[in-house]
């Protein structure tokens, strides 16, 4: 029988030289939230998103020496268990640098963006999905547990969705959405930069060389940049 996990981090940055601060979960009815003291200083422009301080942190010990360390990693690497975020790539990479490695996941970022097949989605973070699609719910934004609620929601609806959508019973949506968050998505259009609002097929037609640049920077980035990368070299190689 499987296991969700709905689950959601706050860190001190979001590159690959970042650590974990804070982590929640909801399974079923269990709730869990834990703050931790991460191995670099939280530098203020991620306390601005999640309004976790040094001074907060100072006298927790770290995630590795908590006692919630081995429960967790227990619970999120149990066979049965599939972990769900948002942006799950991001926080599988935070969680891995603290020997947690799940077996399944579902990422529903990923998920959101392919059941939008026509890019009528502007944006894809989870606050701007929370209000377009008017998911109520108590919590506050940028908190952990807060993220977390609005998670499970947004979760219920993307798999009503496929179920909906391609006529699958509820575990086979699930293993659709464990399927579309295993591999980087195809993005279509840019938001961002001087061709903010176009279709990527479109800038490919007129400014190739900005494609190939924006590659470039996005191999050299600190961040998990998968996605980007993915659908660069579809286009380019076309």
């Amino acid at each position: 029988m499987n296991k969700l996990i709905f689950f959601d981090t706050e860190t001190t940055g979001n590159e690959e030289k970042d650590f974990l601060v804070q982590i929640a979960y909801k399974s079923g009815n269990e709730i869990f939230t834990g703050l931790y003291k991460p191995e670099i200083k939280i530098p203020p422009e991620a306390s601005a998103v999640h309004h976790i301080t040094n001074k907060m942190v100072e006298d927790k010990p770290s995630f590795k020496e908590s006692e919630d360390s081995k429960k967790i990693k227990q619970l999120f690497e149990d066979k049965n268990s599939i972990v769900v975020a948002h942006n799950a790539p991001f926080d599988l990479m935070i969680i891995k640098k603290e020997n947690i490695i799940p077996n399944k996941f579902i990422c529903t970022l990923r998920v959101a963006r392919e059941l939008d097949p026509e890019g009528k989605i502007e944006r894809y973070n989870l606050q701007y999905l929370r209000y377009l699609l008017e998911i109520e719910v108590e919590a506050v934004a940028h908190d952990a547990m807060g993220d977390v609620l609005v998670l499970e929601k947004l979760f219920e609806r993307l798999k009503n969705k496929i179920m909906k959508e391609k006529n699958l019973t509820e575990e086979k949506a699930i293993e659709k959405m464990i399927e579309i968050s295993s591999h980087p998505s195809l993005l279509r259009t840019f938001s961002f930069g001087k061709h903010n609002g176009k279709k990527i097929e479109e800038v490919l037609a007129t400014d190739r060389g900005y494609l190939e640049w924006l590659l470039a920077q996005k191999l050299e980035s600190d961040q998990i940049e998968d996605d980007w990368i993915y659908t660069l070299k579809h286009h380019l190689e076309k």
